[in-house]
């Protein structure tokens, strides 16, 4: 979806049409806590995006648009637009929010198939919620992620299997999911700055750099993901990380973002019509040292209280440490699905 919050929070408000949006905390004149949590392209232009501090935003666009999530909303839109690209296939994992797969190789014999379920989808979407996405089509999931987000908003950018290398090449490498500014300066570092270089490079001394994650990008770099689309049928885990803008020393700014995370999970296991006996934290500092942390309950729960209070004691044991926060993330697994319906769960999980 494009600019998702922003873009929900303009629906129910026509008259801020045109303004720079900032969801997220209160900027408080530029010295509030917190995190951007979205935006709108208008917004975009001024520097902000996801994950920004907020008092950073303020200074950079002190005239625009603060709201604070409304989360009921977006859960609301999401759940009936996931519902509309389960009209056009099964095969759908849901990412986030605002994002999901879909596999059409049953449903389309060629590219140019495909291309017209997607058109479909973009306008049954834009007809029903009056919102845009911007679809990427291509042989796997790492490129379709790519060409989702080539030509925002309302895109659709089509990459063939003939056509991948030529379409990745001359990318940044900041254009791989996952690949933020501080693996961009360190890819700088050894001269690769596009997807073009890293496909070229050695894959030993990616490896060297980056352990097993060096693999994935050498491997995204040439085109090559066999990653399936994962239905809710075969979910071991749902989870979110956010990655920092900048290193974060202050907690409290950790703790909004994780108590956010805690809700986007949430609200994915219950769209999924999950229970589930196990959180987890995943935590990674300045230096890149990464933690995870889980903790299991002897009973299924759809509790949000319990993930977030959860979430909350894991993240204890690393409040006093010194270093800056990188990444956060949450996750819940040891997932079991119910019968319930999607209404009785959501009533459940509100009550």
């Amino acid at each position: 979806m494009d600019a998702f919050y922003a873009s929900a929070e303009r629906r129910q408000n026509p008259a801020l049409t045109g303004l720079p949006i900032i969801v997220g905390a209160d900027p408080k004149g530029g010295k509030g806590r917190g995190v951007v949590a979205g935006c709108s392209y208008e917004a975009r232009k001024f520097g902000i995006h996801s994950a920004l501090p907020i008092s950073r935003a303020y200074r950079l666009c002190p005239q625009g648009v603060y709201l604070r999530p409304n989360f009921a909303l977006y859960e609301e839109t999401s759940a009936r637009i996931m519902d509309i690209l389960r009209g056009f296939s099964d095969k759908l994992e849901p990412m986030s929010l605002d994002e999901a797969f879909l596999d059409l190789s049953e449903k389309a014999a060629d590219f140019d198939e495909a291309t017209g379920i997607a058109k479909r989808i973009k306008e049954e979407i834009k007809a029903r919620e009056g919102l845009t996405c911007s679809i990427g089509v291509a042989p796997n999931k790492a490129i379709a992620k790519i060409a989702s987000d080539y030509e925002k908003p309302d895109g659709l950018t089509i990459v063939t299997s003939d056509r991948a290398q030529s379409f990745l090449r001359p990318l940044p490498v900041s254009r791989i999911s996952g690949v933020g500014k501080k693996t961009a300066d360190a890819l700088e570092k050894v001269g690769i700055r596009t997807i073009g270089d890293l496909a070229s490079f050695s894959a030993g001394r990616i490896v060297e750099l980056f352990g097993k994650w060096g693999i994935v990008l050498w491997q995204i770099a040439n085109g090559i993901d066999e990653t399936p689309v994962v239905t809710s049928y075969d979910i071991k885990s749902i989870s979110t990380e956010t990655t920092f803008e900048q290193d974060i020393e202050d907690r409290r700014i950790v703790i909004e973002t994780l108590d956010r995370q805690a809700k986007e999970v949430h609200t994915r296991a219950v769209q999924d019509g999950f229970l589930w006996r196990t959180i987890g934290l995943k935590l990674r500092f300045e230096d890149f040292s990464t933690f995870t942390r889980a903790m299991s309950r002897s009973d299924y729960t759809n509790s949000l209280d319990v993930v977030r209070s959860s979430v909350r004691s894991l993240f204890n044991e690393f409040e006093k440490d010194p270093r800056k926060i990188r990444l956060v993330g949450v996750r819940l697994s040891n997932l079991r699905c119910t019968d319930l319906s999607q209404e009785t769960l959501l009533a459940w999980s509100n009550s």
